[in-house]
């Protein structure tokens, strides 16, 4: 399956139910760009997840085969959008994600939308990785050291920053809305995720983060609020 954007390409090669180990592999196009996905495949009359899961439990192995066709790039997108775009090793974060769900076989119960249940589960890996990334990055920088005595030591230059030269261009407000969402508090980032960008209903996010909707209103309005004051700057700016 190939999932194409506006400046390259990726393609994701499913894992299969009868090689439970096998790879999710996920390859950026050039420039890295991320993929727009529209709502998840069962957002319609039908949850189409739902009933391959229970045509997988009844002994159809390719209706997993199937699942991950439909998901992965779904699965892709939001650990993406919550974790960056430079978060290394997110292909095997999807391969983690359809292992759990192959682990689920057995227990799974179409008691909510397919989607809601997966991404609880991505939910889950991202508190998880996001952990492990605040370990190694506490242990690379107390091993980094210093500047040496001649003010020559290491220097940590941010790559994606803008050359203040080129003025404020569209590309320039994309990175800062990136950057603006990746500082929000966990639970903000994943709530404000889920609904611009998976188009899930406030129950279904509490249903993920297991929460109330009224907690998730609330963490919804405050991200926003934090956005605007953010990007508030930028904005008038960019205004002739």
């Amino acid at each position: 399956m190939n999932l194409r954007s506006g400046s390259g390409e990726e393609s994701i090669q499913p894992v299969s139910s009868s090689h439970p180990r096998a790879a999710a592999t996920v390859r950026p196009g050039s420039g890295g760009a991320e993929t727009e996905l529209g709502p998840a495949p069962e957002r319609g009359e039908e949850d189409r997840g739902a009933a391959l899961m229970l045509r997988w439990q009844a002994g159809d192995e390719g209706a997993f085969d199937q699942l991950v066709h439909l998901y992965s790039g779904h699965v892709f997108s939001l650990l993406t959008r919550f974790l960056g775009r430079a978060h290394p090793g997110r292909e095997d974060l999807v391969q983690e994600v359809f292992l759990r769900v192959l682990g689920a076989r057995d227990r799974y119960e179409a008691t909510a939308q397919f989607s809601t249940w997966l991404y609880s589960i991505c939910w889950r890996i991202c508190i998880n990785e996001s952990e492990r990334s605040s370990r190694r990055s506490t242990a690379s920088l107390e091993g980094l050291g210093g500047a040496d005595r001649d003010g020559h030591g290491l220097q940590l230059v941010d790559e994606a920053a803008p050359d203040p030269s080129n003025g404020l261009e569209r590309g320039d407000l994309v990175l800062a809305v990136r950057s603006a969402i990746a500082d929000l508090p966990e639970t903000q980032r994943i709530a404000l995720v889920l609904s611009r960008y998976h188009q899930l209903s406030h129950a279904e996010i509490a249903s993920v983060v297991d929460s109330t909707e009224k907690a998730v209103k609330s963490l919804l309005h405050r991200a926003r609020e934090t956005l605007r004051a953010t990007l508030q700057p930028l904005m008038e700016e960019e205004t002739p």
